[in-house]
């Protein structure tokens, strides 16, 4: 029996469980696009990079916002950092929060890193999440203690550099994706890329202190939801 084509790949020649298998090798690993036409040409899949880039700007984002809607809910401490991209031969800031898990809450690329900067990420995360937190840990930026005081007054804020590891460790997959796309070359493709990189990679994120079998069952369900997610479980 014929199966049943998922209206989103309407008019696209390659089946959904191609289609979705590219973008999450793209938006997973730290892979270039000709990285990946090569994988899928291995298992004699012909489609070229170019493909694959319009089928991750079509889909990724639309993939992540769905995965962000399945997540638990996040976690009530919030590690907030930033970081220096250059993008064009301009400096930019990639300022992202994390919770005490080490789930991506969001990510805000600006040309700034001033207070102005600071109470836009803290505005964007209370919209995403609904709810402020019960503790919020940044390193010494005087720009976060102005922003916590005029958004989110009541909250207890914790600056010390070493309590934030959390959030700096999480721009690591940022740096290798930066390498490997040869830097970002716009502020808007950064935001774009990274808002779904990140939550696809949320989705398969394994916490710290997770035993074998444990971790095998969370991406079963992992695998699970993006089946679902992608339109490939109802085409199955």
């Amino acid at each position: 029996m014929k199966k049943t084509r998922h209206p989103r790949y309407a008019r696209h020649r390659y089946p959904a469980e191609v289609i979705s298998h590219a973008v999450w090798l793209y938006l997973r690993f730290p892979l270039s696009l000709r990285m990946v036409e090569e994988m899928l040409a291995a298992r004699g899949i012909l489609v070229s990079h170019e493909t694959i880039r319009q089928w991750a700007l079509k889909f990724g984002q639309g993939f992540a916002n769905q995965i962000r809607r399945r997540l638990p809910a996040a976690g009530d401490k919030w590690h907030l950092d930033e970081v220096v991209i250059n993008i064009a031969g301009r400096k930019h800031w990639l300022w992202r929060a994390v919770d005490q898990h080490g789930v991506v809450l969001d990510i805000l690329v600006q040309s700034r890193r001033n207070a102005k900067a600071a109470k836009r990420l803290l505005r964007k995360l209370l919209k995403k999440q609904g709810r402020a937190p019960r503790v919020m840990i940044t390193d010494k930026l005087a720009s976060y203690g102005a922003a916590k005081r005029e958004i989110i007054p009541g909250v207890e804020h914790r600056q010390h550099r070493r309590l934030n590891n959390r959030a700096e460790n999480s721009h690591q997959p940022t740096r290798r994706r930066e390498r490997i796309m040869k830097r970002f070359k716009s502020a808007g493709q950064a935001q774009r890329f990274l808002s779904a990189h990140d939550q696809i990679a949320n989705l398969f994120h394994r916490p710290a202190n997770t035993n074998a079998s444990d971790h095998r069952r969370a991406r079963a369900r992992a695998f699970q939801v993006w089946a679902e997610v992608t339109g490939i479980a109802s085409v199955a």
